[in-house]
């Protein structure tokens, strides 16, 4: 059974996760004082726990491989395009979600955030190919990531977590 704290946390957590999505969806950013505020609520859910579910090497090295691997991806989607291909915000919500999820759970909510935005890609493309009878190019298509990153973050949160909760 969860304690009250946790799940206060969690639950704020989701209204952060929520508000940074709108945000992405219509400005393509995702605010550093949200992201950070996301980073803190992971810390503060563990520190409420009592470091049982994760400790602060596993939170480190989930940080390190969530923001690492989307600052890989950016270095070499971007020198690939000549432009940003992914966005600081989204390997700052990918550091953080690391704090949340661990090492042992942040490639899960990569590949399930990965996923989801590919879903989300091709249905906008579909939809603008149906509505305005011409085709996207892909390489023109601009798509905010951290929805995608949000599912997947929520996705692994929920299988990591859905003993305690």
């Amino acid at each position: 059974m969860l304690a009250f704290a946790p799940f206060l946390i969690l639950i704020a957590t989701l209204g952060v996760l929520a508000v940074l999505s709108i945000i992405d969806l219509r400005t393509l950013l995702l605010p550093n004082k949200l992201v950070a505020a996301f980073a803190g609520l992971g810390i503060a859910f563990h520190l409420s726990l009592y470091g049982l579910e994760l400790n602060w090497l596993s939170m480190g090295l989930g940080a390190l491989m969530g923001g690492g691997l989307l600052l890989l991806i950016r270095t070499v989607g971007n020198y690939f395009y000549q432009d940003d291909s992914l966005g600081l915000g989204d390997v700052k919500l990918m550091a953080a979600a690391g704090l949340w999820l661990g090492d042992d759970m942040i490639l899960v909510a990569l590949v399930f955030g990965a996923f989801a935005g590919v879903v989300h890609g091709l249905a906008l493309m579909a939809h603008a190919k149906i509505t305005a009878q011409k085709t996207q190019i892909f390489k023109d298509f601009s798509l905010p990531a951290g929805p995608g990153f949000i599912i997947g973050i929520v996705i692994a949160g929920f299988i990591k977590f859905k003993d305690v909760i």
